[in-house]
């Protein structure tokens, strides 16, 4: 299935240049050894979780197809390669001709992961597979943080509505990313219309303070966005002083005011008095939206307060604290003389070593259907974990099959998690909720 088949109305430029260096002077290098052609599988995985968090999520797996797809190496890009030296001739000629011939598996998309889940697995030639560590792993690194950091703060908000408004506080391009990995990690909206052109993501906005400064009072400006919006808008109503704003809304907007935003203060303090405010005005139905750096604890702490929803932006589009996964992508096995894989490994002090060997994957549960255990191996598979299985086929042969809808993915996070223990979505610091256990 095509981005254009899945009714995505922007397609993914070239991703060739999206890599390092060194993974072509490896290819060339490899072309001249002969290795280049060795059977090969490369796992892309972490050694362990950001400190603190109980679980890892998936993301970006279809961001990842769309760039296999698109690693192409056309005329000007080949151009740029041999201006700047960077290979030698046959490896531009091998260049040109690049598609990814080989197979991907991974963890589906909105899953949950733990350490050393091989969340994705390559398999090519050295060649071919080599050349996308890069793009892979910068995809999954950023995507799979920031869905992790919006699955924690969902779990926080406890079923009332999130808002991704982050656009602002990273680059232009990362902020649709966020978009879409935040979507995924249990955020229902988005302020950022490129995430909703690209991925279909539902889009909220009303108004910012500077709409109400631009006015001579703030009745006036009231007054221009319901006449505008209709009486079901949002009104920020911290400009100046809350009470007066929260009467002037009602009044103006009368009791079918869809709701009030406060962006600073102390929240909750102001939300149980702006509810008692606006109950007492017959405005019952209006509902509240706070936002001003809100992260998963903030949230947590308004737990008791009569907020509907939450607006999240700095803290979301950074990781909450932990903008990367740590995710590596290693060579695990590779053909031998005979043909068969061989797995090898890196050997290294400073927890820094890798487990050969291609690996599957399996989530044992309890007899109650509860995850226990996250269960690697290279080896046979037993028996009561052939159902269990986490590695999905995503590309078979060069062609991709595993391309979804993105709200597949985030209706999978939301079994994965209702899957773990309870003690998965405790803020509380704690190792990860689920062993890993290496057979």
């Amino acid at each position: 299935m095509s981005t254009a088949e899945l009714g995505l109305p922007v397609d993914v430029p070239s991703t060739a240049l999206f890599t390092d260096r060194y993974e072509l002077t490896m290819l060339q290098a490899a072309l001249r050894s002969g290795a280049a052609q060795r059977r090969s599988v490369f796992e892309a995985f972490t050694r362990r979780l950001p400190e603190g968090r109980r679980y890892g999520v998936v993301a970006g797996t279809g961001r990842v197809l769309d760039a296999v797809e698109n690693f192409r190496f056309d005329a000007p890009v080949l151009d740029f390669l041999r201006r700047e030296h960077v290979v030698d001739d046959a490896t531009l000629e091998w260049l040109a001709g690049y598609r990814f011939s080989g197979d991907i598996w991974g963890y589906p998309e909105g899953e949950v992961y733990f350490p050393g889940s091989p969340i994705l697995r390559v398999e090519g030639t050295f060649a071919e597979a080599v050349v996308l560590e890069t793009v892979v792993l910068s995809i999954l690194n950023h995507d799979s943080a920031i869905a992790a950091a919006a699955s924690r703060m969902a779990a926080a908000a406890g079923g009332r509505p999130l808002v991704e408004m982050g656009a602002r506080r990273t680059h232009e391009l990362a902020a649709v990313a966020a978009s879409r990995a935040a979507y995924v990690g249990g955020f229902r909206t988005s302020s950022n219309l490129a995430a909703g052109f690209r991925y279909g993501i539902p889009t909220v906005g009303t108004s910012a303070h500077a709409f109400t400064l631009v006015h001579d009072t703030e009745r006036d400006a009231f007054t221009a966005q319901v006449e505008s919006l209709g009486r079901g808008t949002t009104l920020l109503v911290d400009t100046y002083d809350v009470a007066t704003a929260v009467r002037a809304a009602v009044d103006i907007a009368g009791p079918e005011l869809g709701a009030v935003r406060i962006d600073s203060g102390d929240l909750l303090l102001l939300a149980h008095r702006v509810r008692q405010q606006l109950d007492d005005l017959g405005a019952e139905k209006t509902k509240i939206v706070v936002t001003s750096d809100l992260d998963e604890y903030a949230i947590a702490s308004l737990a008791a307060a009569p907020v509907d929803s939450y607006g999240v932006g700095t803290s979301l589009v950074t990781g909450s604290g932990q903008p990367t996964c740590a995710m590596v992508y290693k060579l695990v096995a590779r053909a031998g003389d005979d043909g068969e894989l061989v797995p090898v490994a890196k050997k290294s002090v400073g927890g820094k070593t890798s487990i050969g060997g291609r690996k599957w994957a399996a989530r044992r549960v309890d007899e109650d259907g509860v995850a226990e255990a996250e269960v690697i191996g290279s080896g046979p598979i037993p028996a009561d974990l052939v159902d269990q299985q986490l590695l999905v086929p995503l590309v078979r042969g060069g062609e991709t099959v595993g391309r979804e809808p993105l709200e597949a993915a985030r209706l999978r996070h939301i079994e994965a998690l209702a899957g773990l223990p309870l003690s998965a979505t405790q803020l509380s610091r704690g190792e990860p909720v689920l062993p890993t256990e290496l057979l």
